[in-house]
């Protein structure tokens, strides 16, 4: 007499789904959660750094430039992504157009994604994000808006308890 069990396709099948959602929950498990609305690890360290960054957005949005000012770091630069030195900008430059140019702008909309938060050498954090920014600017036409989507890099650098802007404004 044969001492194996019979077991039926009903319960082979269980014990298949059972192992399946066993299996499934355990990864789901291992998986990164990400800060809502980014592509960024949920951390409390990348939590500071993106509040710090939604408080630049605010800034440009809300066109104030004392607090923009506030959050370059003095030794701002910004080569302008080629090697034209006509178009780089370091900190007094910075001030200069956010002072005149970037203050004309009469009306402005900065959305954020963002998409990756990498550590670096020197207490320096990249942020790389793409931004849709919609701007109303003096001109001929009373309401001439422009439309501009793009990626973008923040270079910050830790201070104190907190965070200076070096490039990517």
């Amino acid at each position: 007499m044969s001492t194996q069990t019979k077991t039926s396709p009903t319960s082979r099948a269980r014990a298949w789904c059972t192992a399946a959602l066993v299996l499934g929950l355990g990864a789901t498990g291992c998986s990164k959660s990400y800060i809502p609305n980014t592509d960024v690890e949920d951390t409390s360290e990348n939590r500071k750094i993106i509040k710090f960054c939604e408080e630049y957005r605010h800034a440009v949005e809300d066109k104030d430039v004392a607090k923009l000012v506030s959050m370059a770091h003095a030794r701002y630069f910004e080569d302008g992504g080629n090697t034209k030195t006509e178009d780089d900008i370091d900190f007094a430059g910075l001030k200069d157009y956010l002072t005149t140019t970037f203050g004309k702008t009469q009306a402005i909309r900065y959305e954020i994604r963002y998409r990756k938060v990498t550590p670096a050498e020197n207490s320096h954090v990249y942020i790389d994000y793409t931004y849709a920014a919609s701007y109303r600017l003096p001109g001929v036409k009373s309401e001439e808006w422009r439309h501009t989507v793009a990626d973008n890099r923040l270079e910050l650098v830790r201070e104190d308890e907190g965070f200076k802007i070096v490039a990517g404004m």
